[in-house]
């Protein structure tokens, strides 16, 4: 107390004698009580060892024994109620006026422990400073050659060098370095020597992606190499320093790229052997071709909007014969005997070669009595207009799925009896008329995609035109037809067709033959998921182009024999990797 007593006594002169008089009650208070008086109002606070005194914007601070005073205004160092709630350090800031505050008052006060890190990880720096100084130091060398364990080779599925890098490339990578890693700590000598696909059709089209219609029209296939290998080798170094920079260890320094003369090289020497073996053969295959674009495109270069209608269509192919084998079942309803298909493409009728059936489902063969009307509705999306076949008075017989007649005869506006039921497998081989060549084709058993969600149980099948279709056409041999151009317009192949828009005139076309011919049932428009170019916005088409094949029949066992010998993590790996061995042909 004798030390407030001389710090009053030396600032006695800016007190008035009654205020005086006042600060001299602190001397008696055993709650050490502290005036603070504003310029309207005063109030007393409890202090149990902090006081604080004001007077004509000076503030008296007594820490136990040690005083300290500053200069602020009045209302500036008195704040609200809501500002009080801040606590002192907030007035205080608040009362400086933006004067900057004394820094580190108590810096001295607090025992931190120093260390050279800094207080952020920093890591867009830290990080390539870190990658440099593993790769400066060689340390996957170093690590991997002081390991005197087994040796771990992790053979590297190369990417496409066809772009910059994405999450699956990320996920990949990443996994194979987690992998590499943990071996390394196991003792293993590690080799993994990353690698880059070079060749292919996402390569190329790239390169297509980057030139206009003109300079793409000019373009010969040497002319698309020189231009696909040089765009693929700016794509590895691309590619490899984002590797890096995910901090995949490897052998960058010695990458294996599919275009390397010594790559190239094995390759032919290897293919060499097929050919001479006969393994290596010509042949078509149905893929996602853009007329918009005259490219083949692969699954990721497609959209699928919503909102797209196609012309669909409930059609008549008449039987021409029953197998031996069926022991007469269908000989009562010949010649007025037909099969119902449904298609969403009648531009691939054309290609018809087959219809296919599922061997499981019971069908139907159907009476069509009698027409009950106009069925022709618009309802949503939903567009119908029934053929000239419904309102033909002539006796005639269907084949459809059993489970689908209720709803066949609701959707055509017919009165349809059931006069015989057989499995799918009875109908295997028999014979029918193409709808435009007149050529016989037959009734094959196709796969689970023949179901009763939709249309009549039998699929319209064209191997040339879809991958099902295509497969199917492998197995029984059938041809592979395709009469469209790369520009989406029908070829020689397609008769009285030639030249038309296979998704315009000549789908339009092929509908009203097929009605002039009384093989139309049912025209509707369908809303579905359509593949469309992803470049143009415009609809693509299935389409057959002439691709080369490496038949595996002639090594199919000794490859079998091979891959048993190879310990597969997790097991179930080993099932996709020797599926294609169970095909005939590799594309």
């Amino acid at each position: 107390m004798s030390l407030l007593r001389k710090s009053l006594a030396a600032n006695s002169s800016i007190f008035t004698p009654s205020e005086a008089a006042t600060v001299a009650m602190i001397h008696s208070s055993s709650h050490r009580q502290v005036l603070l008086r504003r310029s309207s109002c005063s109030s007393l606070r409890t202090a149990t060892s902090v006081g604080l005194f004001y007077r004509r914007g000076v503030v008296f601070s007594l820490f136990n024994n040690v005083t300290h005073y500053s200069t602020s205004s009045s209302d500036d160092f008195f704040p609200s109620s809501k500002q009080r709630s801040r606590g002192p350090v907030m007035a205080a800031k608040k009362a400086s006026g933006g004067e900057k505050q004394e820094e580190g008052r108590y810096k001295h006060t607090v025992d931190l422990p120093k260390t050279t890190f800094g207080m952020r990880a920093n890591a867009l720096v830290r990080e390539p400073e870190i990658q440099k100084l593993w790769e400066d130091n060689q340390v996957f060398k170093k690590v991997v050659d002081k390991n005197d364990g087994e040796i771990f080779v992790l053979h590297d599925g190369p990417p496409y060098a066809n772009g910059d890098l994405h999450m699956g490339h990320a996920l990949n990578k990443i996994l194979k370095d987690i992998i590499n890693r943990y071996k390394i700590l196991q003792n293993y000598k590690v080799h993994y020597v990353p690698g880059w696909d070079c060749h292919g059709l996402p390569i190329e089209l790239k390169v297509l992606q980057s030139m206009d219609q003109e300079a793409r029209k000019d373009l010969t296939q040497s002319k698309l190499r020189a231009k696909a290998a040089k765009f693929a080798k700016a794509t590895v170094k691309t590619q490899m320093a984002s590797f890096k920079r995910y901090g995949v260890w490897g052998d960058w320094d010695r990458p294996y790229l599919t275009l390397d003369p010594e790559y190239e090289a094995a390759q032919i020497e290897v293919f060499g052997q097929m050919a001479f073996q006969g393994y290596i053969y010509r042949g078509r295959k149905p893929v996602h071709w853009s007329p918009s674009s005259r490219t083949a495109l692969a699954e990721a270069e497609l959209e699928y909007p919503e909102g797209h209608v196609s012309k669909s269509i409930y059609a008549i192919f008449r039987l021409a014969s029953a197998p031996p084998t069926s022991n007469g079942l269908l000989e009562e309803f010949f010649p007025d005997l037909c099969l119902a298909i449904w298609t969403t493409t009648p531009w691939t009728v054309p290609a018809n070669a087959a219809v296919a059936v599922n061997a499981k489902l019971q069908y139907a063969v159907i009476e069509v009595q009698s027409f009950l009307g106009d069925a022709s509705t618009s309802s949503g999306n939903k567009k119908q207009r029934p053929g000239h076949v419904l309102k033909e008075e002539k006796q005639r017989f269907l084949i459809v799925a059993s489970d689908l007649v209720p709803t066949l005869e609701a959707k055509w506006g017919v009165k349809l009896a059931v006069k015989k039921t057989l499995l799918g497998s009875d109908l295997e081989n028999c014979q029918y008329f193409h709808p435009i060549d007149k050529r016989e084709c037959p009734v094959v058993i196709g796969g689970d995609y023949i179901t009763t969600e939709s249309g009549t149980g039998l699929v319209h099948t064209a191997p040339g035109h879809g991958r099902e279709d295509y497969v199917t056409g492998l197995k029984y041999g059938l041809p592979i037809i395709s009469p469209v151009d790369d520009d989406g317009k029908f070829t020689e192949e397609a008769m009285q067709f030639i030249g038309l828009d296979v998704l315009g005139d000549g789908n339009i076309a092929v509908v009203k033959y097929l009605d002039e011919q009384m093989l139309l049932i049912m025209e509707e428009s369908y809303q579905h998921n359509y593949p469309y170019d992803w470049r143009t916005k415009k609809p693509t088409i299935f389409r057959a182009t002439e691709q080369w094949f490496a038949s595996v029949e002639g090594f199919r066992q000794s490859a079998m024999e091979a891959i048993s010998q190879v310990k597969w993590i997790p097991p179930q790996v080993l099932m996709h990797s020797c599926f294609w061995l169970y095909s005939d042909s590799i594309c």
